[in-house]
């Protein structure tokens, strides 16, 4: 009696599945990633390190070691400056955006009429923000924009600092609470996405959980913080990630139109390739200390 053959059966546990369904979605991009950009970024650092040479041939390489960085950092005239407001910039408007995004997207989850013409109107700017608006942003007009609107905000500014300053608020905070007000356009223009995303988590929360905490008491507020708040913690810390990329990489970016002139018209591409390499890393470290800050306080209803 010939002897059956026991198949070998392979036991994945969940954390295994688990792995393998995030690494099965990020393939794409690893593939994308490995094909389009991981050779341009080398060739990025190379010429970071060298200065190009250009010839009748083609380029040629000069070895220059650090000295791109150097003069960066010590001899050009505002790329300290622009970097440092660009920082600043994005950090002060950071939570304002993901503020007013879950904000926006709690109003939304709400029934009541017009629901769907006000979801359109908050994601309008996103649409706008591409195509001919971005090309008339970034023409040669954008400078009498950015003018027209400075000087708005500098009378908004002056009106809200005598209102507010009847209150006796601290200077730090009043000087907060101005430019949140007075950046507000720009602060809703820069929502659209994080808004859908807030909106979607809402949605995926079952609701048969608020109507345990009704059952139990629970207050709005309570509801909020003890089963809205942690089921949306995941999302927050997505919308921080892609807020701190968006914001670093957007073209009215001051920065990178300062790398881009100095790449044609300054110092040289190696310099150029310096300020970017510098610029990436700092993003990339601060993508890390945000993924590894707020990723303690994330929780997984799995």
């Amino acid at each position: 009696m010939a002897k059956k053959r026991k198949r070998r059966i392979f036991k994945v546990g969940y954390r295994q599945r688990q792995a393998l369904g995030g690494l099965l979605f990020t393939f794409p991009f690893i593939i994308g990633f490995s094909l389009f950009f991981l050779r341009p970024f080398i060739e990025s650092i190379l010429f970071s390190l060298n200065e190009l040479q250009l010839g009748r041939d083609g380029y040629t390489l000069v070895w220059k070691g650090l000295g791109n960085f150097s003069y960066a950092l010590f001899q050009h005239a505002t790329f300290n400056e622009r970097f440092v407001e660009n920082i600043t910039d994005t950090l002060s408007t950071l939570p304002m955006i993901i503020g007013f995004s879950l904000f926006a997207a709690s109003i939304l989850n709400q029934r009541f009429r017009g629901r769907s013409l006000a979801r359109m109107i908050l994601f309008l700017p996103v649409i706008l923000g591409a195509g001919v608006v971005l090309r008339m942003e970034t023409g040669d007009w954008a400078y009498i924009m950015a003018q027209e609107t400075a000087r708005a905000n500098y009378f908004a500014g002056n009106a809200l600092r005598q209102i507010l300053g009847m209150i006796r608020l601290p200077d730090a905070v009043l000087e907060y609470l101005i430019e949140v007000i007075t950046g507000s356009p720009e602060i809703i223009r820069d929502s659209g996405v994080q808004i859908l995303i807030f909106l979607a988590g809402l949605q995926s929360i079952p609701p048969s959980v608020y109507e345990a905490a009704d059952v139990e008491g629970a207050t709005g507020w309570e509801k909020f913080w003890l089963i809205t708040f942690p089921g949306l913690s995941p999302l927050i810390l997505t919308n921080l990630v892609y807020t701190v990329i968006d914001s670093f990489t957007t073209p009215q970016n001051q920065l990178i139109m300062l790398i881009e002139q100095v790449s044609f018209t300054g110092a040289g591409f190696g310099v150029a390739m310096a300020m970017s390499m510098m610029y990436f890393g700092f993003i990339a470290a601060l993508l890390a200390l945000v993924s590894v800050v707020v990723g303690r306080f994330v929780f997984y209803n799995v």
